[in-house]
């Protein structure tokens, strides 16, 4: 009989659903008794969350998984998440995985992991739901970050791009109720915690599932009525959904931070249409230019693909031409990745990977020349800004704006988790350097 209690190391890979997922996972481990230790550190239990975005995010699931097996090949390694939903074969046949579990009945891996301790089963355990039946797993944290939350408010996605892998490992969308997101965010408001983030597969399709016509603005207009909490930020959002009344109503919630991160993948009519998205490159800019109208001192993030198949140079220059005009503060610019099951996987003019690399070169610095004529003009305005201390060290804290901008400035008594106003007064490598307003 064993004094001590197992230990578990969990590790998110991928968004910011499955960081979420991991830490309700985690509390569910620590009631079955287990004790959380880093995942780096020799556990009893492994779990690996994975992503299947692109090749190399299930690539760097499988080097995490034998990284895990590797340093105790005594463990019980158990695999959840989107590479596990879409390619459980795969998964299984690594040698040393105990469990493949996919993107439902995660709530039961505490569970699991003890019946394999107790069984010491030598085949894995395959649980592989079928995700399109699946109902919203129920999940909730409890653990509140004095900085800020990610609480998971809808899963599954139905845009059903042509080079997305992602709807077949998450299904369509289903969404919290709100009186569990309105419970789960003001709890962890309760215990301190500055900023919650709504996230989800597709935050901005909160709610297509119910009946009543209850949608994301409802949520956010009542989480705004009840001020549950001193911020909310939200996770990935879509062009065609920023109409007229949905900005009118989001421009006036306290709550809401003015910042918003916008999915848009290309610039390019063309390419969009190619990728099955639902908006073309006007569509884009008048949001863009709408939320502008509506919230001034607003700020945009997005992500931005370069190489799908049958984007040619001028499509390109089009993407690059759309980049000077949206003016985002930030841009994740990443390259197309054949995904199998893909429709995108089977076009023709595929673009190499050395194209790929040197248009990602050209967006990243223009990203980072728009990036900082934005920071000329915050350090120019002078205005204060408000921000949440997210870590104090050596003197000099570091912290993230309501409107996303990076700051650091010297920390002169605040604390973790403190909101406080900062004005700008230079910037380099896109971090704003400031003093605190007293």
């Amino acid at each position: 009989m064993r004094d001590t209690p197992y230990s578990v190391g969990i590790l998110p890979l991928g968004c910011k659903v499955s960081q979420y997922e991991c830490e309700a996972i985690g509390e569910a481990f620590e009631k079955e008794g287990f004790v959380l230790r880093p995942f780096t550190e020799v556990c009893d239990v492994y779990l690996v969350n994975t992503c299947t975005v692109t090749a190399e995010s299930d690539r760097k699931s499988r080097q995490v998984i034998r990284r895990a097996i590797k340093k105790n090949p005594a463990a019980i390694v158990m695999v959840s998440g989107c590479y596990s939903q879409t390619s459980p074969a795969e998964v299984a046949a690594i040698e040393g995985v105990s469990a493949v579990i996919g993107n439902h009945d995660k709530m039961s891996l505490p569970r699991i992991a003890r019946e394999l301790i107790d069984n010491k089963q030598t085949k894995p355990y395959i649980l592989n739901t079928n995700i399109e039946e699946a109902p919203f797993e129920p999940m909730c944290i409890t653990r509140a970050p004095r900085t800020r939350a990610y609480v998971k408010i809808e899963d599954g996605c139905e845009c059903r791009c042509s080079y997305c892998a992602i709807p077949g490992a998450r299904g369509r969308v289903r969404s919290k109720r709100p009186e569990d997101v309105i419970a789960e965010v003001e709890a962890l408001s309760a215990k301190g915690t500055a900023e919650v983030v709504l996230t989800g597969i597709e935050t901005a399709s909160y709610g297509v599932d119910f009946d009543n016509g209850y949608r994301l603005i409802d949520l956010l207009e009542e989480l705004d009525r009840r001020k549950s909490c001193r911020r909310i930020r939200l996770g990935s959002l879509s062009p065609e959904g920023m109409r007229e009344d949905f900005v009118k109503r989001l421009s006036s919630l306290a709550i809401v931070v003015p910042h918003f991160h916008l999915s848009m993948q290309s610039g390019s009519d063309s390419v969009l249409r190619g990728m099955r998205r639902r908006y073309n490159r006007e569509m884009a800019l008048s949001a863009l230019a709408r939320l502008r109208a509506r919230i001034p001192s607003v700020q945009f993030t997005t992500d931005m693909m370069v190489g799908f198949p049958g984007e040619g140079e001028a499509e390109f220059l089009e993407t690059l031409d759309f980049v000077k005009k949206a003016r985002f503060l930030d841009m994740h610019v990443f390259a197309y990745s054949r995904r199998k099951n893909t429709p995108a996987a089977t076009y023709p003019a595929q673009v190499s990977e050395e194209e790929k690399h040197r248009r990602s070169q050209i967006l990243m610095a223009e990203k980072n020349r728009i990036r900082d004529e934005i920071l000329d003009t915050l350090i120019g305005e002078g205005a204060p800004l408000s921000v949440v201390v997210e870590t104090v060290k050596d003197g000099i804290a570091s912290a993230h704006a309501e409107n996303f901008a990076e700051l650091r400035f010297p920390a002169e008594g605040c604390e973790h988790g403190e909101v406080i106003l900062v004005r700008p007064l230079s910037h380099a490598d896109g971090v704003i350097f400031g003093e605190i307003k007293r």
